[in-house]
């Protein structure tokens, strides 16, 4: 039997001082020699062996795992991740290897004899992808309560010096999602000349995401990339709460310290009686020979963690009547058309979004009154006289589409009933016991089971007595409250709940569009909303960038044409949509008939793609794209290198260059032969594109303008 076919834990000796795990996509290298185990290096297999160190010197002195304790301290006058006073004490006990279900997966098991702690350092790796999965579970085995107020996920060293990487962080912020930016690790960890002080300095690149909304800000992600030969390490915590990361250096090497919430940055922590358990977030680790090819090992391991949907196969086209449109005011009166003209053009979900339950005085809704009043989720009887929400729903059906609606379930307005009728306790409180209060709303904290009882009472109803088969989960206020990180996890914990009692149903998780953009909620949910953005022309940086975060069969993004523009802007909404996930929204019922032929020939294009989008990966032939630049374009192609088209959509924002040409993996290096290019959106446009034998060369003659080209190998 292989060795990682083997179900039992193995203990080292002393002349076993090194230990190498992995597969044969990639490895890492454990040093045994002394009391406590260190992740040397994670690389590729076919990497060259690293030089041997010096005798007597070790290699990386940082320690497995990153936990601090009240009281205890981080035993060094620097980063927490460096020189933790626990991780240093943590001795080796036994260690598993075990494979199964397509993942390689290893347990260190530590203990500390001062406290009483036992920890379990968890990695997993999936069969074939360049991604390391990693967290810390804690057990208290004294006799004594021990307080953690740090539990890091990953800590490896061993990376290049620092004077060779950039560090990649992305900005995200309402409206502006996935701007990526990269600058030198250096400027961050400068060089204070470590022979004469004995030890490194204390800077470091870091980053952290607080709260509720944990990718407002920045994503929960980060990246090194080598200056040189391009390889990359892209990461991302896997945290709907608090999270952290940071990249400094040691021993003149470069490490990577992952993890969610602590009490520097969160205040937060964790009390463990005796015999309490505690366990960390997941963070991921991916290698690729460059940037792109990271994210391709992400990708690939984001689709084997997340929950299994049909959806991810089928992309259905979803109408939402918000953006640009109703904005939170439906009626019978204003949806019926609307429903018509959705089908007509090709939609296959209908989502009615925000105000479906308000019933506030004429004048008081549309996003106004109803604020600080929803909690109950019961339909208007002013907005839909004479039959109720149930005569939408049903033409939604008659029209051969599936009804959604818009939901916002972990809030309760202070002016709701349901505020009076629930027990404190099922909210989050601070600390003197008060409920968090944000904006008019309390804040549902689902760990108690009056909150969750609230909730399968609404979506039951929603979903078995309606009918619905679309739920658009949104949230709109933040708070960083202590539980927070238990009430996320009991969040996710509810809806896969709601997912296994409704397989049907299709979930798309939306937080004021990317602010909760996090690897956790992604597992889950199936359509991830990109942003809210409602200008055509700042939506294409978006799209273009939403793959690094969201697999493109997951990322919805805004297509919301209008009988006030023009074909060429009918057209540039819509493209920003087709290499992702449509949702369409707009005016369809004013169009004229030759609007509409535009919108149903785009869906029409994208019912061509969608089937290729579900393996498919990203690449960018311009480089990831700037806020502000004028050309901008997004790749996806099989994750088989050598199989299948590849798509690429090109939007031209302003600026006077007219012409561009493009990298295209599988088709670079063909010279003149078999190159095919297609354009497959718009049906009608003044772009062109071409081979060249160098590239693809794309013409706009005016901006703004998009295409989205096939390109093929003949």
């Amino acid at each position: 039997m292989p060795q990682d076919d083997r179900d039992r834990w193995t203990r080292s000796y002393p002349w076993s001082l090194s230990y190498r795990w992995g597969h044969s996509a990639l490895t890492a290298d454990f040093d045994l020699s002394g009391d406590t185990p260190r992740l040397v290096r994670v690389r590729h297999p076919g990497d060259p062996e690293p030089a041997v160190p010096e005798e007597g010197k070790a290699e990386v002195t940082l320690p497995l795992l990153d936990v601090v304790l009240l009281g205890d301290g981080v035993g060094y006058s620097g980063p927490r991740f460096t020189g933790t006073a626990l991780g240093r004490r943590m001795t080796y006990r036994a260690h598993r290897s075990t494979y199964g279900d397509g993942w390689h997966r290893l347990t260190f098991e530590l203990r500390d004899a001062a406290s009483g702690l036992t920890a379990f350092v968890e990695y997993a790796s999936p069969d074939g992808v360049a991604v390391l999965r990693s967290r810390v579970r804690l057990r208290n085995d004294g006799a004594g309560t021990v307080t953690a107020r740090s539990v890091g996920s990953l800590l490896v060293g061993g990376l290049p010096g620092a004077d060779e990487l950039l560090v990649f962080r992305a900005r995200n912020d309402w409206g502006a999602e996935c701007r990526w930016y990269a600058e030198p690790l250096r400027d961050s960890v400068p060089d204070i000349n470590r022979e004469a002080h004995g030890h490194t300095g204390h800077a470091a690149a870091r980053l952290a995401g607080r709260g509720s909304w944990p990718t407002d800000g920045h994503l929960a992600m980060g990246g090194l990339v080598h200056r040189t030969d391009a390889r990359s390490w892209l990461w991302q915590i896997e945290s709907a709460s608090s999270w952290s990361w940071e990249a400094g250096e040691a021993e003149g090497h470069t490490y990577l310290a992952l993890g969610g919430p602590n009490h520097d940055e969160h205040q937060w922590r964790e009390v463990l009686a005796p015999g309490g358990e505690f366990t960390g977030e997941w963070a991921a680790l991916a290698l690729g020979t460059c940037f792109d090819g990271a994210l391709a090992e992400l990708t690939a391991y984001r689709r084997l963690v997340r929950r299994p949907h049909p959806d991810h196969e089928r992309l259905p086209i979803v109408f939402n009547d918000y953006m640009n449109t109703l904005m939170g005011d439906p009626t019978t009166e204003k949806l019926l058309p609307l429903i018509d003209a959705a089908a007509e053009v090709g939609a296959e979900y209908f989502c009615v979004d925000a105000g479906w339950y308000d019933d506030e005085p004429e004048g008081e809704g549309a996003g106004g009154g109803w604020w600080d009043s929803v909690g109950a989720w019961l339909p208007s009887a002013r907005r839909f006289p004479g039959g109720g929400i149930g005569v939408v729903l049903d033409r939604i059906r008659e029209r051969g589409m599936v009804p959604g609606l818009w939901l916002e379930p972990e809030v309760v307005g202070v002016r709701s009933p349901l505020a009076r009728e629930l027990p404190d306790e099922a909210f989050l409180r601070h600390a003197d016991g008060s409920r968090v209060t944000e904006q008019g709303r309390h804040q549902l904290d689902l760990t108690h089971p009056a909150a969750r009882a609230h909730l399968d009472r609404t979506v039951d109803r929603i979903i078995g007595e309606w009918g619905v088969g679309y739920l658009k989960l949104d949230y709109n206020i933040t708070t960083s409250a202590p539980g927070h990180l238990d009430h996320s996890r009991a969040w996710l914990a509810w809806l896969s709940s709601v997912l296994d009692r409704h397989p049907g149903l299709v979930v798309e998780n939306c937080a004021s569009g990317g602010m909760r953009m996090d690897g956790a909620s992604l597992a889950v949910a199936q359509v991830q909303s990109t942003s809210d953005q409602q200008d055509p022309l700042r939506c294409p940086p978006i799209a273009a960038s939403a793959p690094t975060a969201v697999p493109p069969e997951q990322g919805a993004v805004w297509a919301y044409p209008q009988p006030s523009y023009t074909d060429a802007e009918i057209a540039f909404t819509l493209g920003s949509a087709l290499l992702g996930r449509v949702h369409l929204s707009g005016r369809l019922d004013g169009m004229t008939e030759r609007q509409r032929g535009l919108v149903r020939e785009a869906l029409a294009a994208y019912k061509e793609i969608r089937g290729d989008l579900g393996a498919a990966v990203a690449f960018w032939p311009l480089g990831l794209p700037g806020w502000e630049d004028d050309w901008v374009a997004l790749g996806v192609r099989g994750a088989d290198v050598e199989a299948g088209p590849v798509y690429v959509s090109v939007w031209r924002r302003g600026g006077d260059v007219a012409e561009r040409v493009l990298a295209v993996p599988r088709v670079a290096g063909l010279g003149e032969r078999g190159v095919r290019v297609e354009v497959v959106h718009p049906q009608v446009t003044g772009g062109t594109a071409e081979w060249d034998g160098v590239g693809v060369r794309v013409r706009m003659p005016e901006a703004p303008m998009v295409v989205v080209l096939r390109v093929t190998v003949v």
